[in-house]
């Protein structure tokens, strides 16, 4: 047989299994399609021109993410395939195709499969990158050049990586096809028909990793804490996912077939006889798109968030519009900064607001309970509690009080963890809280501190000496000094702010010239950073979203397809029993529709319980506002229900029409 033989069989194979095959190419066309889009992006010379760092590094993270996912997702959606065809091969082997020949043959099919969805996808690709360009830039306000740009390298590195990609698939056919007897194939659709058995250590195994998880989620206190255990927990859902569909779902259901008066129903018996027998098969793709599900509530409700919440993370971050920080060494800088701040806000003619104005030493220590330990050792801590230190006197002009306190009396406020204790002891030196604060008024620096940090606000500047020159003692060279915050807001345009910015600047360095160290931020200035950060992170997510939806939505439709070739000879039988079409189509309706469904309600669940802890995790990027996140995530929920229903409704047709009841 010549190779022209194969080309055609191979051809004719892809055309009688296009109901298989053309989902498979459209996806992985549509999935090389993004990959390559990201990866041009990442490398694209107009982000170069925009200083568009920060987005460039976002972007190549992306890719690395969709090149691992394109991985996991091809070969997943492969294996239906390869179920589907095993019985098709077998006949072939039983007529007398060897399996050297059917290797010819599934070479050639792996060949134009490839040829079609590489050369389809980057196609795709080219068309749509400067659409995706323009939105791209949009979304993160940078100027659109009107060239079009194409990323030669980039083709060859997703033509590269694709081509592994069926390679790899192909070998792991053939493998399957060399190990097989040609009965085995012939039944490849009919294996595990037997009665599954109830695992209940998998069930237990899975019930503890879900409530592990879970409970990790719900009592994590401070963003740090989230940071370090989040993935951990991530792995201990998944896992419990996983064991509950395979298992919990078959021990479930026979517990239903005990309860007599419920089973011996014709429709229960239907769907819960028929459900036990295909969960074996079927829990770990309901796992799947569980879990590709929560993926993409998750990362889209997020990102959408961080990007709708994004003035509200710049007053967060930038309480004021210019804020300077320096090294406090006495009041002649403190009367530097403000005189220099002045003198150029005249020549500008504008005039400052909302001043905020006040010093503190920061302090590392190792917490206790109430007593805080500091030395050079907790100074490198990433762990370690952060102690912030504020003289009465700054405090009562910031929140416009006029408190007083005693020697050994603070007032605390604790961001991220509440402070439960009535005392606090540092360098051997016990305060009384006398009260604790529901704000305070700071630069928004820490809001970037993933550490547990406590604000004590103490009676005067002497107690800031006296801390700064023991701190000394502990730390030798690491103890930073006593910091000096000038703030204040100004009523311009963000490019007159920037303009300022920069002579303001200019005029600090040649006034403090080794007075001491500042450093001054403005909000208009970092908007650009900060719209490329999240931005990118919204653009990002919307991205990967879809990708995890194109997968959800191709596992369900080769779920329904598995499913009906299995089901079809079932009904049939039914149907000689002498049950009606109309009460066999009632089974299979409901059947599907508590299979289906039941990965939507457990993503729904799995969000709900991560909430709080990705919340937490927005605080990182300075977003705290609940209700926003919430709003966020109930809307996304709301949306990929909808898309959910209409994939059900047209992936159920495609089972009825393969199981085909008709009078």
């Amino acid at each position: 047989m010549n190779n022209w033989f194969y080309s055609r069989l191979a051809l004719s194979n892809i055309r009688k299994n296009s109901q298989t095959y053309v989902p498979y190419i459209l996806a992985a066309s549509l999935t090389i399609m993004m990959f390559y889009i990201i990866a041009a992006l990442s490398t694209s010379n107009e982000l170069i021109k925009q200083n568009g760092f920060t987005l460039s590094t976002i972007l190549s993270l992306g890719t690395v993410i969709v090149g691992f996912f394109a991985v996991i997702f091809l070969f997943y959606t492969n294996s239906f395939i390869i179920k589907q065809r095993k019985k098709e091969i077998g006949l072939y082997n039983i007529l007398g195709m060897e399996k050297k020949h059917i290797a010819r043959m599934m070479l050639m099919e792996n060949f134009y499969v490839a040829l079609i969805a590489i050369t389809l996808g980057i196609a795709l690709g080219i068309l749509f990158s400067k659409l995706v360009v323009l939105m791209l830039f949009k979304i993160v306000s940078f100027d659109v050049s009107t060239g079009f740009e194409i990323s030669v390298k980039m083709i060859i590195v997703t033509i590269v990586l694709f081509c592994c990609i069926f390679a790899l698939t192909l070998i792991t056919n053939l493998y399957q096809i060399h190990l097989a007897q040609p009965i085995e194939l012939l039944r490849g659709g009919q294996t595990g028909e037997r009665e599954p058995r109830t695992k209940w250590l998998l069930m237990l195994i899975g019930a503890v990793s879900l409530g592990s998880g879970y409970y990790i989620a719900l009592t994590r206190e401070n963003p740090l804490s989230a940071l370090k255990m989040f993935f951990f927990a991530v792995i201990l859902v998944m896992i419990g996912t996983y064991c509950l569909f395979t298992a919990g779902s078959i021990g479930l259901l026979k517990m239903l077939r005990r309860n007599k008066r419920f089973y011996y129903q014709p429709r229960h018996f239907i769907n819960i006889s028929g459900m036990i027998y295909r969960m074996k098969k079927n829990a770990v793709g309901l796992a799947n798109i569980c879990i590709l599900g929560t993926m993409v509530l998750v990362t889209i409700s997020t990102t959408v968030s961080l990007y709708v919440g994004f003035e509200d993370v710049m007053r967060a971050r930038y309480p004021r519009n210019m804020i300077i920080t320096a090294n406090y060494s006495g009041e002649k800088v403190k009367a530097l900064i403000r005189s220099t701040t002045a003198d150029v806000l005249k020549n500008k003619r504008l005039e400052p607001f909302n001043i905020l104005e006040y010093r503190y030493p920061p302090l590392s220590a190792s917490q206790n309970g109430s007593v805080f330990l500091a030395d050079r050792s907790s100074s490198l801590d990433f762990q370690a509690s952060m102690l912030y230190f504020i003289p009465l006197e700054d405090y009562n002009r910031m929140a416009n009080q006029s408190l007083a306190l005693a020697d050994d009396e603070v007032l605390i406020y604790a961001e991220h963890v509440p402070y439960p204790y009535t005392t606090l002891t540092v360098f051997d030196q016990t305060f009384t809280i006398k009260d604790r604060l529901n704000q305070l008024f700071i630069d928004g620096t820490e809001e970037l501190n993933i550490t547990t940090s406590y604000y004590l606000i103490v009676k005067d500047l002497n107690v800031l000496k006296d801390f700064y020159e023991r701190k000394q003692q502990a730390y030798g060279s690491l103890a930073s000094p006593i910091s000096y915050v000038f703030g204040f807001d100004i009523d311009t345009s963000d490019e007159e702010g920037v303009s300022l910015h920069w002579q303001l600047k200019n005029k600090l360095i040649s006034v403090l010239g080794n007075t001491g160290a500042f450093r001054l931020e403005s909000a208009a200035e970092a908007r650009h950073d900060f719209y490329s950060l999240y931005g990118g992170l919204f653009f990002l997510g919307i991205f990967l979203g879809l990708l995890f939806l194109l997968a959800a939505v191709l596992i369900i439709y080769y779920k329904q397809i598995t499913e009906g070739y299995d089901d079809q000879q079932r009904f049939q039988i039914m149907q000689q029993m002498g049950m009606s079409q109309d009460e066999v189509k009632q089974a299979i309706r409901t059947q599907v529709l508590m299979v289906f469904f039941i990965p939507l309600i457990m993503a729904a669940v799995h969000v709900a319980f991560a909430f709080k802890v990705i919340r937490q995790l927005l605080a990182l990027f300075s977003l705290t506002n609940a209700a926003l996140f919430a709003g966020c995530t109930a809307a996304t929920l709301l949306v990929f229900a909808l898309l959910y229903t209409v994939v059900y409704i047209r992936t159920a047709r495609v089972y009825y029409r393969i199981v085909s009841i008709r009078n």
